[in-house]
């Protein structure tokens, strides 16, 4: 019989928590004297060690290369479905609301955008989603309606 897990009797699993090391505790530790950080140098002292990109005083990689490009901080990221996706939407009504309950979205509020890649096997009704042109006319050619 399994007992019930309560507030007072929890505990890490089993080989996922170790003690922690002691260092400078004697030559008995196996970490004394020089506490596993060996004799004098950069890595001996406090604060010692170098950030990721060091390469040992060589200019580093990411200050040879010359920098190109530009991150548009306003950019708006649509959700994509297909329209061979519409097959999981039991609803005939296509809005963010039903394309997240059948699980082809992860946010029902950010903005999505439906494309015409496969057929539409029904007609759909679709409100409140942007939608390419071959979308359009696949869904229009179903006997399907677009509510803009």
């Amino acid at each position: 019989m399994e007992k019930k897990i309560t507030l007072s009797n929890l505990k890490p699993a089993p080989g996922s928590t170790q003690p922690r090391k002691r260092v400078g505790r004697g030559p008995g530790s196996g970490l004394g004297k020089t506490s596993g950080k060996g004799h004098k140098g950069h890595k001996a002292r406090t604060g010692g060690g170098t950030n990721p990109g060091f390469e040992g005083g060589q200019m580093p990689m990411y200050r040879r290369l010359p920098k190109r490009g530009f991150t548009n901080p306003f950019r708006v990221e649509n959700q994509i479905v297909n329209l061979s996706d519409l097959k999981k939407v039991s609803a005939e009504d296509v809005s963010p609301e039903t394309l997240y309950s059948a699980g082809l979205i992860g946010k029902p509020d950010a903005p999505v955008k439906l494309l015409g890649t496969g057929d539409a096997d029904r007609a759909y009704t679709v409100r409140g989603v942007a939608f390419s042109a071959s979308a359009r006319t696949k869904i229009e050619a179903a006997g399907g309606k677009i509510e803009e």
